[in-house]
């Protein structure tokens, strides 16, 4: 492998980095891909998920009144992506995604708290939504055409709108993707981070090789410990685990963005209900910030002089009964978990160790790409 590269002065601002660490036995598999490109997979054998025809579909049903009936309900996540869903030293899970399971628990249960939260990798999760171990999966996942479709799930509203990024050290030398001919990149297993990798890399005519992994902590341990040039996954995880790595001060995210990446909750196919409630369990969120309804003054606001949030908090109408909710399901979420710019900020605002502007996540009269449909 060429590991010469450009070496050129750098000055970048923007020092942040990834993901968490573990370890196992692994099988190593080499095998040539298109422009010189060699994929180094290492994967747990025995954790590996089947393919997802081999499971069965759990579409169509009552998936509000299971949840009902069970009095929990079950949300996928990560459960080791800072920020978006890790357990605290509690063990209780905390984060942007965890947050929006409990708007959905309070949106259906009236309790925030009645969630089961079931940690997946990135191959276990889409199996784990199409046979109903879950009822919801909201553990960053990109919205795509062939996920929407042929692998049978609806996404809701995009909570999070990211883009791909790649991190390297910043005594590599390394400045641009063009830097990388002939690099290796650490990546995880399964995910569009890895289709998209290829296909830029591909269309810039850069070689390289993939160091691939089933779960995002060995990814991590691959690229602290030097084995991967470059590290690439969502800009998001790359912002939110930068205090993991031995040395976080000595990496940058490269300017460029490799793909567009709004990542937001999924249900399966075929109970049209159980997507609208999640869906406008979302809108809620996001027109409670439009409308200045926050968890401090949601009491206050349900004497407010405006319609627009009185339907919100279903104070007029009834809008929420064709939803099979109560009619103060939205004023339980903001009450309970807050409205966007709280759930944002507590995961990865200015008061956090991310820090992580607003920028296309901000409401459309901010410049963002935020913005909800009436509740009317």
């Amino acid at each position: 492998m060429n590991k010469r590269f450009a070496l050129l002065a750098v000055f970048v601002v923007l020092a942040l980095v990834l993901v968490a660490c573990g370890g196992g036995e692994t099988t190593t598999v080499t095998e040539t891909v298109e422009v010189e490109v060699t994929r180094i997979v290492e994967v747990e054998v025995a954790g590996a998920a089947g393919p997802a025809e081999a499971i069965t579909f759990a579409g169509g049903g009552d998936t509000l009144g299971a949840v009902q009936d069970r009095g929990i309900l079950n949300c996928g996540v990560s459960g080791s992506l800072l920020a978006f869903s890790f357990p605290d030293e509690d063990g209780v899970m905390q984060g942007f995604d965890a947050d929006y399971c409990r708007a959905v628990a309070a949106a259906t249960l009236g309790d925030a708290e009645a969630v089961e939260f079931r940690s997946s990798n990135a191959s276990e999760r889409f199996p784990i939504l199409q046979s109903g171990e879950i009822d919801v999966l909201i553990r960053n996942t990109t919205w795509t055409l062939s996920r929407d479709t042929s692998l049978g799930f609806n996404f809701v509203p995009t909570t999070f709108y990211d883009g791909q990024g790649m991190l390297v050290r910043k005594d590599s030398g390394i400045t641009t993707l063009e830097d990388m001919d002939g690099g290796t990149v650490c990546v995880n297993a399964g995910t569009t981070t890895e289709k998209n990798l290829a296909d830029v890399f591909r269309s810039r005519g850069i070689s390289y090789e993939t160091v691939v992994f089933a779960e995002t902590a060995d990814v991590r341990t691959a690229y602290d410990e030097g084995r991967c040039d470059g590290w690439t996954t969502d800009k998001s995880g790359l912002i939110a685990n930068s205090a993991l790595l031995t040395d976080p001060e000595n990496h940058i995210i490269l300017e460029a963005t490799l793909s567009k990446e709004p990542l937001g909750p999924l249900v399966r196919h075929g109970d049209d209900n159980w997507f609208d409630i999640v869906k406008w369990t979302v809108n809620c969120t996001i027109l409670a910030e439009d409308l200045g309804v926050d968890s401090s003054n949601v009491d206050d606001m349900l004497g407010s002089d405006d319609p627009q949030v009185l339907n919100l908090l279903g104070v007029e109408g009834d809008l929420a009964q064709a939803l099979g909710l109560n009619n103060d399901f939205c004023y339980q979420v903001i009450k309970q978990v807050g409205n966007y710019e709280e759930i944002y900020n507590r995961a990865l605002g200015p008061d956090t160790a991310y820090d992580v502007p607003r920028g296309l996540n901000s409401l459309w009269t901010d410049g963002g790409l935020l913005y909800s449909p009436p509740f009317r």
